[in-house]
């Protein structure tokens, strides 16, 4: 007599899903989907619709896959909860407030004044540019504190602040016979400036200029002009 066995394939092969634990999600993993999406966004590889709908899904995700799922068409290789080590630049916001001293004021009398590289812009700091000009480039600089206030005039001078996109800004200053304000734009390669990731410092510029101008320039912060 042969005996003959049935093999239930589904009694012994387990079902891919059930190879994923649902396991929850923790804040410091959605807060690596965010800056995932971020980067993506600047990239152009989500529209401003998308990143806002999957930076919203993000932050209310209960388990992994839900991130997982929210970044699988970008970088499969990169999710997440893997806790790589984040790039240096990645926490350029929280790096920028130091704390330190730094020069109040920035004046160009019949002449000009340039500020760049690594430097500390003060919490109320005054630059003042007559018949002259002044450049206040931040891409590299620190903050005294988490808020700061650069007060901007101008007299038939001009004054140009560059600031990066990691730091969230207002512009309310006025201008009479000129112009002061955000001329923000993409950067000269075409990426799109990105909005400031939540919590981070906050740069405030008002001022007045008469026939004059004050413009505030946002940038990708690696961009090099």
């Amino acid at each position: 007599m042969v005996t003959t066995y049935s093999l239930h394939m589904d009694d012994g092969t387990p079902d891919p899903d059930r190879r994923i634990p649902a396991i929850r999600a923790s804040d410091p993993e959605r807060e690596a989907t965010s800056r995932l999406l971020q980067q993506a966004y600047s990239e152009g590889r989500l529209t401003l619709a998308e990143f806002d709908d999957r930076t919203t899904r993000a932050y209310a995700a209960v388990f992994q896959s839900d991130l997982a799922e929210l970044t699988r068409d970008l970088s499969p290789a990169r999710q997440p909860f893997e806790r790589r080590p984040e790039p240096q630049q990645e926490s350029a916001p929280a790096r920028r407030v130091t704390g330190g001293p730094g020069p109040s004021t920035s004046l160009a009398v019949l002449g000009g004044c340039e500020r760049n590289g690594p430097w500390t812009v003060t919490t109320e700091h005054t630059t003042v540019a007559v018949m002259g000009g002044v450049s206040l480039d931040l891409r590299r600089a620190n903050l005294q504190s988490q808020e700061v206030t650069i007060r901007a005039f101008a007299f038939m001078g001009g004054i140009e602040i560059v600031v990066p996109d990691d730091v969230q800004v207002d512009v309310s200053g006025l201008g009479i016979m000129g112009g002061f304000g955000d001329v923000s734009g993409r950067s000269r390669d075409g990426r799109p400036v990105r909005q400031a990731p939540s919590g981070a410092p906050r740069i405030r510029v008002t001022g007045l200029a008469v026939w004059a101008g004050v413009e505030v320039r946002r940038v990708p912060r690696e961009q090099d002009g």
